[in-house]
């Protein structure tokens, strides 16, 4: 059943949403519309504030170690200030979170979850069953034949099941499939169901996750997140996105408890990417299967080379303008969708960035919305103004997503 609100439901969500930005909501003759308070000075807003006119919240992955630096308390300022959701960047992946088997390390997640209701954010769980970044324990169990396919099963069942139901009530959003997909660089290049889950258990382990997940939570958002599924291709074998939107479809017609999408929208200045007319119609195709959608862990890396590391502005110019760019077509495709809940951007400052560890041939870097001394740079401010001049008719308040069972 696709979920919808009245008009009047959603005018009183969105009003409830934007009195703490300073932004009041005047129900019109066609639609809500936003006036702000006659003292209210919009281009102060931070970028939460902003996406509240919309009901959008605007999120960052939170590096644990950053938040915890007394030494650099710049990095936990901005994470309040500008953000309303937060991800846990690495404190919630299953290695992170039990190390030693039957033994878990809440602490750093807890701490997470305690600082965003601490600041009135919202948490994106991240994440569930992915094929990396797992426990040595679990994958060298599998592959020295101690732990069999029956056992194996089992665990994932009682990982999801202890996980889930420890931050049962405090997760917004879970991210309880991720990059289950393969590309279509692979072998063979039509796309199928990749990694270690679905080589041990096979393709019904996706389902069994959610199925498994709302059983421990029957209030939380229910997430699928991929990367390369910003937008449609040829719609052919070797189109991820067009394979994610079928397995989507085939999921819901099964009656699987999937509740949303997550696009996570890693781009690079150096290829030809995708338009906002793009993005808004996958996004609209996602939810016209019944799901909410949203914009996970957005970030637009650049080829650092000799020119730009010896600080060449004419070649440093041209990367920064693309890198904002990028960031506002994807931003303007999920404002125009209004099923699509989030967007939030993995990391926001290259002082704490994971690109320049993973794309080292060529080098890659310049990826956030701050630059390594916390100043914004054009990305930042180009979704301000995205936010800020963003409005009815071709942008309108979210539609809320409840939970599926």
């Amino acid at each position: 059943m696709k979920i919808t609100l009245s008009r009047r439901t959603a005018v009183v969500a969105l009003a409830a949403a934007t009195a703490l930005a300073g932004w009041v909501v005047v129900p019109g003759s066609a639609s809500a519309q936003l006036v702000t308070h006659p003292d209210h000075n919009v281009m102060d807003d931070s970028l939460r504030e902003l996406g509240m006119r919309h009901g959008l919240y605007i999120g960052t992955a939170v590096d644990m170690a950053a938040l915890n630096d007394a030494a650099d308390p710049q990095y936990r300022s901005l994470v309040k200030s500008q953000f309303s959701t937060v991800t846990a960047e690495n404190a919630m992946k299953w290695e992170s979170l039990e190390p030693t088997r039957g033994t878990y390390n809440w602490g750093p997640a807890d701490d997470l979850v305690a600082f965003a209701r601490a600041n009135g954010q919202r948490v994106r769980g991240h994440v569930l069953v992915w094929h990396n970044q797992l426990p040595a324990w679990l994958t060298t169990g599998v592959s020295n034949g101690t732990i069999g396919q029956a056992e194996l099963r089992q665990l994932l069942h009682k990982h999801i099941t202890d996980v889930v139901d420890h931050f049962k009530g405090k997760i917004w959003q879970w991210d309880v499939v991720n990059e289950a997909a393969s590309d279509p660089w692979d072998s063979p290049p039509s796309i199928h169901l990749k990694g270690f889950w679905a080589q041990n258990l096979g393709d019904g382990y996706i389902a069994d996750a959610f199925r498994w997940a709302r059983a421990a939570d029957p209030k939380a958002l229910l997430f699928y997140n991929d990367y390369n599924i910003e937008a449609f291709g040829a719609q052919d074998a070797s189109d991820k996105t067009f394979f994610v939107y079928n397995m989507v479809k085939g999921l819901r017609d099964q009656h699987v408890p999937i509740d949303g999408v997550g696009s996570q929208g890693h781009l690079g200045t150096q290829y030809g990417n995708y338009d906002a007319l793009q993005v808004a119609s996958a996004l609209d195709r996602f939810a016209g299967l019944g799901v909410a959608t949203a914009l996970t862990e957005v970030d637009v890396r650049s080829q650092m080379t000799a020119g730009v590391q010896a600080g060449d502005s004419a070649e440093i110019n041209p990367r920064l303008q693309g890198s904002a760019s990028n960031y506002s077509v994807l931003m303007q495709g999920c404002l125009s969708s209004r099923h699509c809940l989030s967007y939030t951007v993995w990391g926001f400052t290259d002082k704490h960035s994971w690109i320049p560890g993973w794309f080292t041939n060529p080098p890659e870097g310049m990826a956030n919305l701050y630059d390594e001394q916390y100043r914004p740079k054009h990305a930042y401010e180009t979704l301000r103004a995205d936010l800020i001049f963003a409005g009815p008719p071709f942008v309108l308040p979210r539609v809320q997503q409840l939970p599926r069972h």
